[in-house]
């Protein structure tokens, strides 16, 4: 076979890799009970909750379910958990709730925010938006610390020669980037942020931002 006939098949085999990811995701969920099976493994919450001091104010933007929301609230003074999904809040309300914390269903992009914090936490968040400049410049003003866990586009070879080969090749296709740990600083240098304690987890920055 020619080369072209070569890369004409790793194209095929790229996009059903994909397809073998998201299959095999629905089905781990489903084993799950509804829930994915990286929260468990990668057990990212220990990250955000032992960067929580006793009695912060918490900030939980796109908090989704509210799982985490919930495991801060056990250490916070209070968490507020905004997510612009109406039935994500609606869950979170039933099975994630707590005297100290607040849900709120709302887009963080626009949303205006009256209250000041200790910490501001994005789990998975900060990918899915567009303006994150701008975002950012926003929600720096809210706390003295922000947490954030971002995905990297350098996670593994396949990734980085999907892109290069014009596949798909973002986790989540809603994701407006993925990282490496050079263009997350750049993109918080924009806005006068420091990155500080950092770690890099299941191909994740975990990240302590000031």
């Amino acid at each position: 076979m020619t080369e072209k006939v070569y890369k004409a098949l790793t194209k095929v085999a790229l996009k059903l890799h994909n397809l073998s990811y998201k299959f095999a995701t629905g089905l781990a969920i489903k084993a799950e009970g509804g829930f994915h099976p990286k929260h468990r493994l990668t057990d990212y919450h220990r990250f955000f909750v032992d960067n929580v001091a006793k009695g912060d104010a918490v900030f939980d933007i796109g908090c989704g379910n509210g799982a985490l929301t919930y495991d801060l609230a056990k250490k916070a003074g209070c968490v507020v958990g905004i997510d612009i999904d109406e039935e994500g809040i609606g869950s979170a309300r039933k099975r994630y709730s707590a005297p100290n914390i607040k849900y709120i269903v709302g887009d963080a992009t626009k949303y205006r925010f009256k209250e000041k914090f200790d910490v501001v936490v994005l789990s998975n968040v900060l990918e899915h938006i567009e303006n994150r400049v701008e975002f950012l410049e926003k929600i720096k003003k809210l706390a003295p610390r922000i947490l954030i866990r971002v995905p990297m586009v350098d996670r593994d070879w396949i990734t980085l020669y999907k892109k290069e080969q014009g596949v798909e090749w973002r986790l989540d296709p809603t994701h407006r980037t993925e990282y490496t740990l050079e263009s997350f600083q750049e993109e918080l240098q924009r806005v006068g942020l420091r990155l500080g304690k950092y770690s890099v987890q299941f191909g994740e920055i975990w990240a302590v931002v000031k």
